[in-house]
């Protein structure tokens, strides 16, 4: 079954929120939505790897797991990109944890 853009824009707004309020498994879902191009979202690595790092940094195994195995298809310059991103989310959000 089909999901409308509409559809896929509030999951993923929605999900963003959840990831805001310190959500792990809205973290460890918008790497995957990134990572795989779910719901009709563009595949971003970069973008992905940011979410995976964010919730790798609360502990989550399998966003540790899934950051490495994206990073083999990223250069260098991708996943510095990704890390300045995700600590700039984290100070934009208030949350003090530091981006690896």
């Amino acid at each position: 079954m089909a999901i409308s853009q509409k559809s896929a824009d509030f999951l993923l707004n929605s999900r963003m929120a959840d990831a805001a309020a310190g959500d792990v498994e809205a973290l460890f879902e918008l790497g995957v939505t990134f990572s795989t191009g779910r719901g009709g979202i563009m595949v971003d690595l970069i973008e992905a790897h940011k979410w995976f790092n964010l919730a790798a940094l609360s502990g989550d195994t399998r966003s540790q797991a899934c950051r490495a195995d994206i990073s083999f298809e990223m250069t260098a310059r991708e996943i510095a990109e990704a890390q300045r991103q995700a600590r700039s989310w984290l100070g934009a959000t208030g949350q003090h944890r530091h981006a690896a």
